[in-house]
């Protein structure tokens, strides 16, 4: 296989809010380009996107798929995440990878909650974006007012490329306002071929006025337009084209495009667009890094002269292959058969084999680039976020972050023999999915698994015993609250524990305070070096969070501290790193429980669309459940709320919603933050705490 020129790929990933048509854009990009000879349909369960029989039964993407394709001359390497709020994780492990991002927007829909979550998401990873208006054949499409929420709850500078032929039911095409010719597409031919024509009379008048707007538009940003603007000389399209691009990828502008995809009109001309607007690896800045033996930050042009640099962002677990890890290449390249370094575990590993993944399809290749997307199988020494780079020049890359976990519940196997497959079982589970968490509970030695919903643990729970083979009983879904401190308070321990002729020694002392929810642990130490040696600090911030993750209230996590190191003592001939370890997570529990502990519920965003006779229903419900309205709209004939709602409250929701208003309310529903609980709520959870664990 062929390399392609780094300046030709395009790492893009599409995102969105679910069904507003991710999967089914991917699929006729597939077919379109020469992929595929077959389109998928997400709702018959032949999508190529959506390969896990849960994906196909359920309708919805619940992992990232990856795949390659080509269009004029150009690679694109295309990741399609899911739109479940359950599934975030896989959206924000691929925009840490990708170059460009397409927001799909439903017409009728507009900006959903879900999207304002990738949004920000590709904000906080800088990923220029296209946005792409999906189902503009549906009744009530209506890209204008999409466009006005784009800038009212994105905050984000649309650019406007097209306008639609026909409205609703009679959407034929596009007027592309870049060259100023209208395209339409024939439905029986399934959209492959594309009549160009010039802009219809009736619109001529409208697409010279939008195009104006759309020069303007660009010329705030781009001195060249705006030259032309300013002596009122003519813009033409490959010069719009080029500053187009650039605006782009300067983040200062949005190019905004329509269609209707399981129609199969535009999608093509949205190709145009990836190739035309969106980075290359090249584009985009030097990836950033620091290096493990100095820890000075490091910079790699992507660029197949530099050392090798790539970052691990997702792991499979194969029952049959083992262990699927997929990798971006930043910098360098990875040839089959060659060895790199895992510098954060000191690890040397051999990549005997690399693969081009088309969903779950796998293309055995010999070598991958500067700017590539691909798998290996056969690694174990790698986690998701890790680096594998040259052994000569190593370089630690920026890791991903992931969200903590907001529902937990129990697990057992229901034979009592599948106790050790189980086990394994979690164990891979954990490594692929970095929101997916595996606990013993202390006083009933039971498994807590916990997660960011409860589709997720059910998810889970399916693919446990579809892939593996084990039939488990899932506890009944209990929040994942956590616990913090109000006050400063000290803590101190000193252990001494004699076995013969070996003692262990440590002595803590300890200052918690408040720091920012967010903030799980800042660990510091104020303490002199002859109280405790800067070499045994390591086994004291050990104690400290090994503490930490069963808190002492009700055994949820703690999180929000600052835990000081502010004396201790050594004894020259017995002080071990056991000791001192010891003595911390005493230190911690006396100091956390003098320091005003408290619990954090998760508090989530809900926005719910409902007509004008459930509306005093629906709100009396929502007040029932302590909810906090932050903004009323009207929506095409619809009431859209926006509230915020204690989790605690939202269990059996959907059922709730449905009675209330016979089906025809709509909600969605995701995390926002983690809040303090008041005190009557407090003593209530304590008291539900004993048969929170029982199984169904």
């Amino acid at each position: 296989m062929a390399t392609v020129p780094v300046e030709r790929i395009r790492n893009i990933g599409f995102m969105a809010h679910i069904d507003a048509g991710k999967t089914t854009t991917t699929e006729r990009i597939l077919f379109y380009s020469g992929v595929t000879y077959k389109m998928g349909e997400v709702h018959d369960g032949t999508a190529v996107m959506d390969w896990m029989d849960q994906e196909q039964e359920r309708g919805i993407t619940i992992t990232s798929a990856c795949t390659t394709t080509h269009w004029n001359d150009h690679q694109i390497n295309i990741i399609d995440t899911p739109g479940h709020v359950d599934f975030t994780a896989e959206v924000e492990r691929s925009l840490r990878v990708l170059d460009g991002g397409i927001v799909v927007l439903c017409a009728v829909g507009g900006v959903e909650p879900q999207t304002e979550k990738v949004w920000f998401q590709a904000e906080k990873y800088k990923v220029p974006r296209i946005a792409y208006i999906n189902k503009m054949d549906r009744v009530g499409a209506d890209y204008t007012d999409v466009v006005e929420q784009l800038q009212a709850k994105l905050k984000a500078n649309p650019m406007l490329l097209q306008l639609p032929i026909g409205f609703e039911g009679d959407f034929t095409g596009v007027v592309d306002l870049v060259d100023m010719k209208a395209y339409r597409y024939d439905s029986d031919l399934l959209g492959a071929t594309c009549e160009e024509s010039a802009v219809p009379e009736e619109m001529q008048e409208e697409a010279e006025l939008y195009r104006e707007r759309l020069v303007e538009q660009v010329a705030e940003h781009d001195l060249e337009v705006m030259e032309h603007f300013l002596e009122k000389r003519p813009v033409e399209a490959e010069l719009l084209r080029e500053a187009l691009r650039r605006v782009t990828l300067d983040l200062a502008g949005i190019p905004v495009l329509m269609g209707s995809s399981f129609k199969n009109k535009a999608v093509q001309k949205l190709l145009d667009a990836i190739v035309c607007y969106l980075p290359s690896p090249k584009d985009v800045p030097p990836v950033k890094g620091f290096s493990p033996r100095t820890g000075e930050e490091i910079s790699r042009q992507q660029s197949a002269t530099e050392p090798l640099a790539a970052l691990v962002f997702k792991i499979m677990s194969d029952p049959y292959m083992g262990q699927l890890v997929y990798f971006r290449v930043y910098s360098g390249t990875l040839k089959a058969g060659s060895v790199v370094v895992n510098p954060a575990l000191q690890k040397r590993i051999r990549i005997t084999r690399i693969l081009k993944m088309h969903a779950n399809k796998r293309e055995e290749v010999k070598e991958v680039g500067s700017g590539d997307i691909a798998a290996t199988i056969g690694v174990s020494d790698v986690s998701t976020g890790d680096t594998l780079c040259a052994e000569n020049n190593p370089i630690i890359l920026d890791t991903i972050s992931f969200p903590e976990p907001v529902v937990s519940a129990t697990i057992e196997p229901r034979l009592t023999s599948d106790h050790k497959k189980l086990d394994d079982v979690l164990i891979k589970l954990e490594v692929e999915d970095p929101t997916l968490t595996v606990k013993v509970n202390k006083e009933t030695g039971q498994k807590i698994i916990s997660g960011m919903g409860e589709l997720h643990l059910e998810v889970v729970r399916e693919r446990i015993r579809r892939e593996f083979n084990v039939e488990t009983k899932l506890g009944k879904p209990r929040v994942a609250y956590q616990e913090t401190i109000r006050k400063p308070a000290r803590g101190e321990e000193k252990y001494l524990q004699s076995a013969g002729a070996n003692s262990q020694f440590g002595h803590v002392v300890l200052e918690l305070r408040p720091a920012a929810a967010a903030d799980k642990l800042r660990f510091v130490a104020s303490a002199k070096e002859d109280a405790v040696p800067r070499n045994f600090h390591a086994a004291v911030e050990a104690g400290v969070r090994e503490a930490m993750d069963f808190g002492f209230i009700a055994g949820f996590p703690v999180t929000g501290i600052i835990a000081d190191l502010v004396g201790g003592s050594l004894d020259e001939e017995n002080s071990t790193e056991l000791g001192y370890k010891v003595a911390a997570s005493a230190a911690f529990k006396q100091a956390f429980q003098k320091a005003d502990p408290i619990l954090l519920e998760p508090i989530m965003k809900l926005e719910i669309r409902v007509q004008d006779e459930y509306l005093g229903d629906v709100m009396g419900d929502l007040n029932a459940r302590n909810g906090r309205v932050t903004h009323m709209d009207n929506r095409h004939d619809l009431h859209v709320i926006d509230a915020r709602v204690p989790m605690s409250n939202m269990f059996g929701y959907a059922t709730a919603l449905r009675t209330l208003t016979q089906g025809r309310a709509s909600y969605a529903m995701e995390f926002a933050d983690y809040a303090p609980m008041t005190d009557e709520k407090m003593q209530d959870v304590l008291k539900n705490q004993l048969g929170i664990y029982s199984l169904n």
